[in-house]
């Protein structure tokens, strides 16, 4: 696509070329709140509703290692095999919880703008080291919008942390009045839906978020009228380009049906404004087929053809008209004009076989007879 032209106004809708040339380069609305938001609110649930296979799991492998045969004692290599196995058995027992923050830190980002993989958009661009271009990102509109995310993110946890502790208050207190064992399960309870509800508060962020950065996208996409010229001149050639290959293929079908009117049996006029030239086999075509067809100057090449080749032309600006109007070049006359045709081929052939010294000569057609709805005037 050319160059943009950043002097004028931005104000068209975007291409379907340009929506796809700008995914093709990475350009797709993303929101890192979003990402952010879900790996948070999905650690934590997957947290609070693993934690206690985890919790088992973990006290298992404490367990293990604090229980020691005397065998073991004199054995030096134990040491490494105990560690290896304690090593193992952590591992396994956080996978479940990676999978999820996996599963959540693919899902979050193709949520919005969908999935996609460009290396054009991890590619250097000059522009990201233009100190200019930095200072414009850092007070444009896409970093005030930062800011004020960054400000709500802080004013909402906190707010909701004020909130948590003042409904939680009794229940932290009471904590210090039970067993070692339960206070321990409640106040993992109690730290699980704080941080649930942590995490969710920021989901109010992403609600901004997700429309702001489709916004900003969309506009970065809009268009000048200019972009669009330019556009379609790329993708559809110039029009002096395309004027000259009409032109080109208009010249070889006009040769074309100049090659074929020596084949025509007659070729009728307006006299001057159209030439029709018709041709009729009854061995093999059920009905006449229109071979050549022209206006104006065409008309005039085609009688010429026809002169040199001795094919009969007779004036008819009727039937000239209609036919001309209401049949392509190589397809049927139409059912309506089969009796005007009749006569003429008829008169034709009649006239053929006269000269050849059979029969009689035929009398010229004066009324030819042409439906008056597939009558034209001009």
């Amino acid at each position: 696509m050319a160059e943009e032209d950043s002097s004028q106004e931005k104000t068209e809708e975007p291409t379907q070329k340009r929506i796809d040339k700008a995914r093709e380069d990475g350009q797709v609305p993303r929101s890192r709140e979003l990402t952010t938001s879900a790996i948070l609110l999905g650690g934590t649930i997957g947290l609070f509703t693993l934690g206690p296979y985890m919790s088992q799991r973990l006290l298992d492998i404490i367990r293990f290692n604090f229980v020691l045969e005397r065998e073991a004692m004199f054995d030096p290599s134990y040491m490494i095999r105990h560690l290896t196995h304690s090593f193992g058995d952590a591992l396994w027992s956080l996978v479940p919880l990676f999978v999820i923050l996996v599963v959540v830190s693919i899902l979050g980002p193709i949520a919005l703008g969908g999935w996609l993989w460009s290396t054009k958009a991890m590619a250097p661009k000059a522009s990201r080291m233009n100190p200019m271009e930095g200072l414009k990102r850092m007070f444009g509109v896409k970093a005030l919008m930062e800011l004020v995310k960054a400000l709500g993110k802080v004013i909402l946890i906190l707010s909701l942390a004020i909130v948590l502790l003042k409904m939680m208050q009794q229940d932290m207190l009471d904590l210090a009045r039970q067993a070692v064992k339960p206070a321990i399960v409640d106040s993992m309870l109690i730290a699980g839906w704080a941080a649930i509800a942590l995490a969710a508060i920021t989901m109010f962020i992403v609600l901004l978020d997700v429309p702001f950065q489709i916004w900003d996208n969309s506009r970065k996409l809009k268009m000048s009228r200019q972009d669009i010229k330019d556009e379609m001149k790329d993708s559809e050639g110039k029009p002096e380009v395309k004027g000259r290959i009409r032109q080109l293929q208009r010249e070889m079908a006009n040769n074309r049906q100049l090659a074929a009117v020596p084949e025509a049996d007659v070729v009728i006029t307006n006299p001057t404004h159209f030439s029709v030239a018709v041709k009729y086999d009854p061995d093999n075509m059920n009905t006449p087929i229109v071979v050549a067809k022209g206006a104006d100057f065409f008309a005039l090449k085609i009688r010429e053809v026809a002169k040199a080749n001795d094919i009969q032309i007779m004036e008819s600006p009727v039937l000239a008209r209609a036919i001309y109007h209401t049949t392509e070049v190589d397809q049927e006359i139409p059912a309506g004009l089969y009796m005007a045709v009749a006569q003429v081929l008829a008169y034709v052939f009649q006239l053929r076989n006269y000269r050849r010294g059979k029969g009689e000569r035929p009398p010229y057609p004066r009324k030819i007879k042409v439906p008056k709805d597939m009558q034209f005037d001009v």
